[in-house]
Order: structure tokens, then C-alpha cells, then sequence
């Protein structure tokens, strides 16, 4: 498992996030570059299991899996137009600074 949480960002959310994310020295990926921008909801939870990623959506299925027990690295779910882009910066580089990936895995959580 990485020494710190890594993100992947679904197809839902702006790819400034990701951006954002590397300009403050935080590992982020987005389905275009991982390839799954068609993908299934269940592709990008194996992938981001596969990679010890953390996924970011706003996506409210991913929290339906998660319900199901399908297993992942971590889900951090806002609603859409909920926040922007700074303020969810903000949350996801305060859950890196403050968690380990253990402590995330197989958890979901809310910004």
C-alpha cells in the first residue's frame, strides 16, 4: 500500500481537481488517463483496488457498491455542485495530510 493516499477522480468530476490535486504535490489520476472514461462503476472501483487509489466522485451509485460490499481503497463522495473546486481541494488535501490509505480503505467520505 502507498505511504500516502493517492486519488482517481471518475469521469463526473471537472479534471481540475486532479490538476489542482498535483499542483499541491498530491498523486491524482482521472478515468481519461486511466483509460475508462466508458468504463463501468464497478471497472473504476477494481481499478483504484488494483492501484491503492482513492476514488473522488460525485457519482451517488459508488456509495451503492460500497453499500453491497464491493471492496475498494476508499471512496470520497460529494454531491454535485455541492462545493467548488477550491473547497473540495481544500477537504481532499486536509484527508491526505491527516490519513493514511489503511485508514481509508474499504470507507466512505462525505466533503
Amino acid at each position: 500500500m502507498p505511504e500516502t493516499i493517492r486519488f482517481h477522480t471518475d469521469e463526473n468530476v471537472r479534471s481540475a481537481v486532479a490538476h489542482g490535486l498535483r499542483r499541491l504535490g498530491i498523486d491524482a489520476t482521472t478515468a481519461a488517463e486511466a483509460d475508462l472514461l466508458t468504463a463501468s462503476d464497478e471497472e473504476h472501483l477494481a481499478f483504484c483496488h488494483r492501484e491503492g487509489r482513492v476514488l473522488f466522485t460525485h457519482d451517488d451509485d459508488f456509495l451503492v457498491l460500497h453499500s453491497r460490499g464491493l471492496p475498494h481503497a476508499g471512496i470520497v463522495y460529494c454531491h454535485t455542485e455541492a462545493r467548488s473546486v477550491g473547497d473540495i481541494l481544500r477537504s481532499l488535501k486536509l484527508l491526505w495530510a491527516i490519513y493514511e490509505p489503511e485508514d481509508v480503505f474499504g470507507r466512505v467520505e462525505f466533503v
